[in-house]
């Protein structure tokens, strides 16, 4: 039981987050809005410290964050310069010359007996020459600049369908900021200049800032970035360090003008000592080179950046240091880190936003008394690392699986591997089974799209398959390929679908 305090209860009322930025004001929103009345939140932020900002594109799981918060769509889309996304592509990484689509949603429709993609793997065992992506209409829709979202009617193939955004993150900041304030969080300006402690269990009591502000709390959570100045430096969480399995730890980014249509997905095109992005809005384009500052130096990675652009470019280059890998601990007494400072995965497949709403909502499930109790800081630990972990898997897959000559590349293709990616790998290439967890990030359609795409293929397929009449389910596939390349003709321009939502809803303003 709680202990009762002379208030008449144990529950934290103050909470206090170190740092803005997209975590900061996610959390703060977050929490404003489950909360209500009952927390009092402050956020304590400097103008003066920049924040990381390459958290630009996102994956679908932003929608359950997006209906949290009550955000409203078309509104959301004009204060962020917001376009849809249907999926990644990856130009040049299983081999230069070849590209391959991670899309959103799932393959095929759901048939009796087994799962669509051992259909597909029996036919074309059989003969059928039909690519593994020509049963994803968010593969088809993107590559063609078309744009629709899923729909719930389990007999529309638009209920295939998955997708996200792209977005301004220091504008997303800046929005979650306004709804955050609305709900009543209180921002405080000013630089952390010391961090006071309970003498006997080490919980953080206060933070004291530049301008002289003592800012008290039970609750404390570090969005404070790379620099994790609560969970490390107070706490000392400690860091498990992945440069081994992904090598690179430097970026640098550059917005450039835009030149054409905005088209609905990321591109990730690997280059000689790492890879590119490309992320479309609707004012500009965002592009960052994300590399290893052993195989190449940054002048030479920002000229490299600079000479792969689609347009002028509209800033200098900003460079960004990291080191891949997760805090051993991501909650520590009565702090807990969110963001950057509980650890850092590249963004190759869009899942900074996602760690960083997976970290809400776990705090919200196991949301604490004011004893922080340490059970659920270890269950807390022992689902963030799990979540890590996986996702670390997936981007592995990306870097070993091809056959690449640069030195990085070299590297990564004969370094050992975690043994729960050898194992699911094997398990792949064996039965075509793909083996994800009920709690992963990164499910079945997702696997399947990078396997096959890095060049990692089934040699068999699920024995049920068996069961189906060879000439039937080669029919099936064909018509559902058909209706997906018919459906595909009949759907909007995604810059269309942009410009009706926020038309609609401002009273006929168009998209920028």
């Amino acid at each position: 039981m709680a202990h009762i305090d002379e208030a008449g209860t144990g529950r934290i009322r103050r909470v206090v987050i170190l740092g803005g930025g997209t975590a900061g004001w996610m959390t703060a929103a977050a929490l404003a809005r489950t909360f209500g009345q009952r927390l009092s939140i402050t956020l304590l932020e400097s103008d003066e410290i920049g924040t990381v900002g390459v958290g630009e594109a996102t994956i679908p799981t932003i929608h359950w964050f997006n209906e949290l918060i009550g955000l409203d769509e078309a509104a959301f889309l004009r204060a962020t310069g917001a376009t849809f996304k249907l999926g990644i592509e990856f130009v040049d990484w299983a081999r230069p010359g070849q590209h391959y689509f991670h899309p959103f949603g799932q393959y095929g429709i759901p048939l009796p007996g087994v799962s669509f993609h051992h259909r597909w793997l029996k036919a074309r065992a059989e003969g059928l020459d039909l690519p593994l992506s020509a049963f994803s209409l968010a593969n088809r829709l993107a590559l063609e600049g078309r744009f629709a979202k899923p729909v719930n009617h389990a007999r529309s193939i638009l209920s295939t369908l998955g997708y996200a955004y792209h977005f301004d993150a220091s504008l997303y900041g800046q929005h979650l900021r306004g709804l955050a304030e609305a709900n009543g969080v209180t921002r405080i300006e000013g630089k952390l200049e010391r961090v006071e402690q309970h003498p006997e269990t080490g919980f953080v009591t206060a933070l004291g800032t530049s301008r002289g502000d003592r800012l008290e709390g039970e609750l404390f959570i570090d969005c404070s970035g790379f620099r994790a100045l609560l969970i490390e430096g107070v706490m000392q969480a400690g860091y498990d360090d992945w440069s081994h399995w992904l090598p690179c730890d430097r970026a640098v980014a550059v917005p450039c003008a835009r030149v054409a249509a905005t088209t609905s997905y990321t591109r990730a095109t690997a280059r000689p000592a790492g890879w590119q992005w490309r992320i479309p809005l609707q004012h500009r384009t965002g592009n960052g080179y994300v590399y290893g500052s052993r195989f190449v130096s940054d002048d030479e990675a920002a000229a490299s950046l600079l000479a792969n652009l689609d347009g002028e470019a509209l800033a200098e280059p900003r460079f960004l240091r990291f080191t891949a890998g997760r805090r051993r601990r991501a909650w520590l007494g009565n702090v807990v880190a969110i963001g950057l400072s509980s650890g850092f995965l590249e963004p190759l497949e869009s899942t900074s936003i996602h760690l960083i709403q997976s970290g809400i909502a776990k705090l919200l499930t196991l949301f604490p008394d004011r004893d922080c109790d340490p059970a659920l800081a270890r269950r807390f630990d022992a689902l963030f690392a799990a979540d890590m972990d996986n996702i670390r898997d997936f981007l592995i897959l990306h870097y070993h699986a091809q056959d690449r000559q640069d030195p990085i590349w070299e590297q990564c293709r004969h370094m050992e591997l975690p043994e729960t990616l050898v194992e699911r790998e094997a398990q792949y290439r064996r039965s075509g089974r793909v083996m994800v967890g009920s709690d992963e990030l990164f499910r079945e359609a997702s696997w399947l799209a990078v396997l096959n795409g890095q060049g990692i293929l089934a040699q068999d397929y699920n024995p049920l398959a068996d069961t189906l009449d060879p000439a039937t389910n080669r029919a099936q596939l064909e018509q559902v390929a058909d209706l997906i390349a018919r459906s595909a003709e009949t759907l909007p321009l995604h810059d269309a679908v942009l410009a009706e939502i926020q038309g609609a809803a401002a009273g006929g303003r168009t998209a920028r």
